[in-house]
């Protein structure tokens, strides 16, 4: 019988210590350490296979630990894995620069802590019973997923590439969510954006695997005691044999999948087609893993960047990023010889209702302004909080009678709401409409110019109209 591989484990506090003894000791021989110099002793007097160690300890630090050992001849090749708290990611940063090859955050995941300990403890043993063509097809998978952002199309490269190695009925990945809901995301015989959802009562299997995170086979689906349950409905299934695998990487972020196949295979899941499930699951964590933070940082980036250019109460563009529009739609408007309008209000006696029922709900009133304002806008319009109770919405390619309606409308939607912030009363707003055509202005700053004194003119007119400049 080959020796354990030998884990140290350092960590100055016995609570995690004794968590990751208990779901290592089994497969594994345990050594143990309390501090970063304690790390290093041992590591040098055993040679451990692999190192586990806490980033923040009394004296020494993790970190600190960490590039001592990466820095000897004699620890550099043991794989090391730093654990830590979900707030010191700047540890945990410092940790991977001086070397760590994984990291595992507290709260662990027991399943994921020993999926990755065994993966890093892997032998060329391991990979004996895997064929030529499978070591290429894990390659190449590899590489073309290494290259996806998108996690759905991941998610289709996966299972069309397996059902095309092993001899697979199917080949699925199935995502539970938090509300327990079970969901075929791909599938080798599903069209591209087809979406099917199981009732988990239906596949003993998956839940096992889901209760457990655990792999799940069954070599003979007719008489296995696990498929009980649904022997009415799988009497007549054209499979035998079926591995459910958990993929299971920061579960917190890219949420529960499983790889499910099912073969036709007579004698049931040989150790080859098990080891080859388990390598693409593994792949496929990876890789969802970071398809899924690439599309978050994404998001949070494109919400950021349009943050920016937006209004915070009225959520209109900005004065700024109106000026800049403003200039290139003129640009435009002036090469392609296309109208260009503006429509510039206030709203009347502004201060007499922030006087009358406050600042917050005038906010608010101003708000209601720019909801207005989306309404009668187009997809190309360009809707502006200018300042103040002052707003702009800038029309491209529309002539002055166009851009005369559109404030008209305006006009009149604003006059008959009743406001409930202003107990049911209501407001009016003084516009002013300028339009460039026929080079009849020389520069950008002209159109908000005319628009303003046009504005200026309906207020000194009596207020609550649109005048044409």
């Amino acid at each position: 019988m080959a020796p354990k591989s030998l884990i140290l484990i350092v960590d100055d506090e016995l609570f995690f210590r004794e968590i990751l003894q208990d779901a290592l000791s089994g497969d594994y021989d345990i050594i143990e350490g309390k501090n970063g110099d304690e790390a290093i002793s041992l590591a040098l007097a055993h040679k451990p296979s692999l190192i586990i160690m806490d980033v923040e300890m009394p004296g020494r630090s993790g970190v600190d630990a960490c590039k001592v050992l990466k820095d000897m001849d004699e620890t550099a090749a043991i794989p090391l894995i730093l654990l830590s708290a979900r707030s010191r990611k700047d540890d945990l940063i410092l940790g991977l620069q001086a070397g760590a090859d994984d990291y595992f955050t507290k709260p662990m995941s027991i399943p994921e802590v020993t999926a990755r300990v065994d993966a890093h403890l892997r032998t060329s043993d391991y990979y004996s019973e895997l064929e030529h063509k499978d070591l290429l097809f894990l390659l190449e998978l590899s590489e073309n997923i290494a290259a996806i952002r998108n996690p759905m199309t991941i998610l289709r490269l996966i299972v069309k590439k397996m059902a095309e190695i092993v001899d697979l009925t199917r080949c699925s990945i199935i995502s539970i969510n938090d509300r327990g809901e079970a969901c075929v995301k791909a599938s080798n015989d599903l069209k591209r954006n087809d979406e099917i959802k199981l009732e988990l009562s239906r596949y003993p299997e998956i839940s096992k695997s889901f209760e457990s995170k655990q792999t799940i086979i069954v070599n003979d689906v007719k008489h296995d005691p696990l498929m009980d349950s649904v022997r009415q409905y799988i009497h007549e299934l054209d499979y035998n044999s079926i591995v459910v695998i958990p993929i299971i990487k920061k579960e917190s972020v890219i949420g529960t999948f499983f790889l499910r196949t099912s073969s036709p295979l007579k004698d049931g899941i040989t150790l080859r087609v098990r080891k080859l499930c388990q390598l693409v699951a593994n792949i496929s964590a990876n890789a969802l893993e970071n398809a899924i933070l690439f599309e978050s940082m994404k998001t949070a980036q494109e919400y950021f960047e349009e943050m920016a250019i937006r209004d915070g109460l009225t959520k209109l563009y900005n004065h700024r990023y109106f000026y800049n529009r403003l200039e290139e739609e003129f640009s435009r408007a002036s090469r392609y010889g296309t109208p260009l309008s503006l429509v510039f209000f206030d709203i009347d006696n502004f201060k007499r209702v922030n006087d009358t029922f406050g600042h917050t709900n005038g906010d608010k009133v101003l708000a209601q302004i720019g909801s207005f304002m989306k309404k009668v806008a187009r997809e190309s319009d360009i809707a502006a909080r200018y300042g103040g109770e002052e707003f702009a919405l800038l029309l491209p390619n529309t002539p002055a009678a166009g851009a005369l309606d559109v404030g008209t409308r305006l006009c009149t939607i604003i006059r008959e709401h009743q406001f409930a912030d202003l107990d049911g009363g209501k407001i009016s707003i003084s516009a002013g409409v300028s339009t460039y055509a026929a080079d009849n202005l020389q520069a950008f700053e002209q159109l908000v110019k005319l628009a303003d004194e046009a504005m200026y003119t309906a207020k000194k007119q009596g207020k609550d109209r649109i005048l044409q400049a």
